[in-house]
């Protein structure tokens, strides 16, 4: 009989720590299918939106930042500690050069969208394209024209996705249960990972996760 470990995260594209726990995952992925080579990983991501209460067009990420934290010097306190962890992950995100906090409802729903629609390599494509228009790229994930870009980039035809994005701010309805802080590591329903842990932490999950399994597998 065939093993296979069901993941499911739990992520926001503005949540820096979401693409620095992906990496992360990555790692510890790679290390446990060396292990374990003859067990199945399935990955499936479902969208939380953290700030539905943003505007369609969003609010300056500065001012953002700077009401949710308390003053300018904590702000660059946090910016500081999210580029050291991205770095540390192959990662780089500058925080201080992001204009915009948008809101998210629609990237969500493309992607949700494209799970459902699309293939595995539209679907991986789309996930990081979306991460790097933000991080990376500076795009604005509110924005419909550049959801429609990116969806396109990603080999996805604009008649599968163009009446998912709502442009009006229409909270994003994801995962009925799905866990208020993210990033969020389920692993078989069975252990749960909260935060951007190391990669040796969510190893130690997906292996006793597994564990587990085989225990309840095995005959009475």
């Amino acid at each position: 009989m065939s093993r296979r470990l069901n993941i499911d995260v739990f992520f926001d594209f503005i949540c820096p720590w979401c693409l620095i726990g992906k990496r992360q995952l990555e790692h510890a992925q790679v290390q446990f299918r060396s292990r374990y080579p003859d067990v199945q990983i399935r990955t499936e991501w479902h969208g939380v939106q953290l700030l539905p209460q943003l505007p369609i067009e969003g609010e300056p990420f500065a001012d953002f930042y700077r009401k949710r934290l308390g003053n300018a010097d904590a702000m660059t306190m946090r910016q500081a500690q999210v580029q050291r962890a991205a770095g540390a992950v192959g990662l780089h995100i500058d925080l201080s050069r992001i204009t915009t906090m948008p809101n998210t409802a629609d990237a969500h729903r493309l992607f949700e969208r494209v799970s459902v629609r699309g293939n595995a390599t539209q679907r991986e494509m789309l996930l990081e394209r979306l991460f790097a228009a933000y991080f990376q790229k500076r795009e604005d994930l509110g924005c419909r024209e550049t959801l429609l870009a990116i969806a396109r980039s990603c080999g996805v035809e604009t008649d599968v996705v163009l009446d998912c994005l709502t442009g009006d701010a229409t909270p994003f309805d994801g995962f009925p249960g799905a866990p208020s802080g993210v990033p969020s590591f389920q692993f078989d329903r069975r252990m749960t990972v909260v935060g951007a842990q190391p990669t040796q932490a969510l190893l130690g999950a997906m292996s006793e996760a597994l564990k587990e399994s085989d225990r309840e597998r095995q005959p009475a």
